[in-house]
């Protein structure tokens, strides 16, 4: 495997037999975004965006017997991380994917009063970015579609400034000092659920919700002294728990997760039944302001190259040279263009 040592020109490598475990990363700062001030809560929102919706609610059968909405028959199961038993305010977070499509789908027939979402939190128009690679008009007419089904109002949330200075440009650092951050943990804590959450504050929400696999047990109303517990999904492959582990009881405690419940095919099996626009739109992957740019492009062209050696973690032997310690991670094999290997970096 490969080590950084103190010279940030030196690489060591051996080769490794045995998988290597990831854990999460000891040097993430835990951010906290304080309770917003009145002056400040929707600086980022449209003026026109309004403080408050007031929907009909839609009568929801007993969870002992399957339901039907919109001709869609509903097993009761489908609404059990939906909070049936209520009927809730909700703002609902939606990509234009199918998982937050579904998750507003499944809300809207548990009778709750839903308005959903969109965050616009691509990079800052005056630094060189990927805005046309990126597919942001496309979500959001998938968004726009999804919620005209079942008339649920859409707002576009613009927070390109709080991304860049919460998110990219902290990793863009952090990777400049040898150490790599997760960009989806950081997202979760710092903007959807940190400047997002402050900024709706005030709008009496009585909960936020979004297509993560994952589920939150809330104590009852008696107890709500009590924690908020963070649970695996059903489907412990596309489980999101680990890109929601930073988040704090504040924020814990103002969520829902329609999917905990659900795996993935039936995500995709209630895509179909509802007939959403985007029901055969594939998952996306990768880092959402990237597009189709390549990470180690993108590093290249915020931080730079700087060439140094590769060793042998072991003997010392010279292997080869690198473009840069901050385009390496420990436990990386890809991209190392070594024979002889596999190699890791340790």
């Amino acid at each position: 495997m490969a080590k950084f040592i103190v010279s940030p020109k030196l690489l060591r490598l051996k080769p490794r037999l045995t998988p290597i475990v990831s854990l999460p990363s000891s040097h993430f700062l835990h951010y906290h975004f304080p309770k917003p001030t009145s002056s400040s809560s929707t600086a980022s929102f449209p003026q026109t965006l309004p403080t408050s919706y007031s929907l009909p609610p839609k009568p929801v059968s007993p969870l002992n017997t399957a339901a039907t909405f919109n001709n869609v028959i509903l097993d009761p199961r489908h609404l059990s991380c939906c909070m049936p038993d209520k009927r809730l305010k909700v703002a609902v977070l939606l990509s234009g994917g199918v998982d937050s499509s579904v998750a507003l789908r499944l809300l809207h027939a548990a009778g709750h009063s839903c308005t959903a979402f969109y965050l616009k939190i691509w990079f800052q128009e005056d630094f060189e970015n990927y805005w046309t690679e990126c597919p942001w008009e496309e979500d959001l007419k998938y968004a726009r579609a999804v919620c005209d089904q079942v008339d649920v109002p859409l707002q576009v949330v613009h927070l390109t400034d709080e991304y860049w200075n919460n998110v990219v440009s902290y990793i863009i650092e952090e990777y400049r000092c040898g150490r790599t951050p997760n960009p989806d943990v950081l997202c979760n804590t710092r903007i959807k659920f940190g400047a997002f959450m402050d900024a709706i504050y005030n709008m009496d929400y009585d909960y936020i919700a979004s297509g993560h696999y994952a589920n939150v047990v809330h104590p009852s109303a008696d107890q709500s002294n009590k924690a908020s517990i963070l649970e695996l999904s059903q489907d412990m492959v596309k489980d999101q728990t680990y890109f929601l582990s930073h988040l704090s009881q504040f924020q814990l405690k103002q969520l829902i997760f329609p999917l905990g419940c659900l795996s993935k095919d039936e995500v995709r099996q209630l895509a179909a039944k509802f007939d959403l626009p985007n029901k055969g739109r594939k998952d996306s992957q990768g880092i959402c302001f990237l597009g189709k740019i390549r990470f180690s492009d993108f590093v290249a062209r915020h931080i730079g190259e700087m060439e140094g050696i590769i060793l042998e973690a072991e003997t010392g032997d010279f292997l080869g040279k690198h473009r840069g310690f901050w385009f390496y991670t420990i436990g990386q094999r890809q991209g190392l263009c070594l024979p002889g290997g596999p190699w890791y970096a340790i």
